[in-house]
């Protein structure tokens, strides 16, 4: 099912005015196909489709959670001496990249920094082994590759969990050489593009011709940055209010409706 890009796309409540329960439904059914129309153009286009790791691939911290890791990342700094380094705000974000964007601020390129984004990328290694594949990613990402698009990874996780995790899936070939991922230059995190425009770069492809496929508004702002169109993802409901709130017109709550278009180009 294509959601609705409530409150993008006219002025007043978003319901339908109806006069029966068919009229309704006739609306409804309309509002869908034009969605689906859309999706399907901008499937079409997408030469080159750029793929965010967790959420549209995975649930990377499905069995070993993000929260978790970012309270040990504050621990490991309070063990240290290093409390003050982080706002209260910063140390209850429960976002492990919050915590370490938030050091590399107060000490850019330093060792402190190199050696928190390691910590995060071995608890990473160890979120891959339990991670749980999104539902159609598997099959879509075969699919779009065997018709010919050709496919990046571009994301803040550490390219070598995502290297892991599609060997273990056996969809290396569908993106190698092409995974863009965190290195220790944090400034380059989404929402900055810098991932998107090195893939792109990369493969000689030009913005409109790619799709960025994510599941955050910092993912729609960094296509946005770059120039991508933007395709969003949202498991459910808060994750799609989110993107909505952003100005993300294209949200998908499951892939099969993606799968369903590109098997259609075969």
């Amino acid at each position: 099912m294509v959601r609705r890009p409530l409150g993008n796309h006219h002025d007043g409540p978003d319901t339908l005015l109806v006069t029966s329960d068919t009229t309704q439904t006739e609306a409804v059914t309309e509002e869908t196909a034009n969605q689906i129309e859309k999706l399907r153009e901008l499937i079409d286009r997408a030469q080159v489709v750029l793929w965010d790791f967790d959420g549209p691939i995975c649930r990377l911290f499905a069995g070993h959670t993000a929260d978790l890791v970012a309270g040990e990342l504050v621990e490991w700094l309070e063990g240290r001496g290093l409390h003050g380094l982080l706002t209260e705000t910063e140390r209850e974000s429960l976002d492990p990249h919050i915590v370490l964007r938030a050091v590399d601020r107060r000490h850019p390129g330093s060792d402190l920094v190199a050696v928190l984004e390691e910590r995060l990328t071995l608890e990473e290694l160890r979120a891959a082994l339990t991670a749980m594949p999104t539902a159609y990613a598997d099959p879509l990402i075969r699919t779009w590759s065997a018709v010919g698009a050709r496919l990046a990874i571009a994301t803040n996780n550490s390219p070598r969990v995502v290297r892991a995790y599609l060997a273990s899936r056996g969809l290396t070939d569908c993106f190698a050489p092409h995974i863009y991922g965190r290195t220790q230059q944090l400034h380059h995190l989404k929402p900055d593009p810098h991932c998107l425009n090195r893939a792109l770069n990369a493969m000689g492809a030009a913005p409109t011709a790619a799709l960025m496929i994510g599941d955050t508004p910092t993912d729609l702002e960094a296509a946005d940055e770059a120039g991508v169109p933007f395709l969003g993802y949202a498991r459910n409901e808060r994750k799609a209010k989110l993107l909505r709130e952003a100005g993300a017109v294209s949200i998908v709550d499951s892939l099969a409706t993606v799968l369903d278009l590109v098997r259609a180009q075969a």
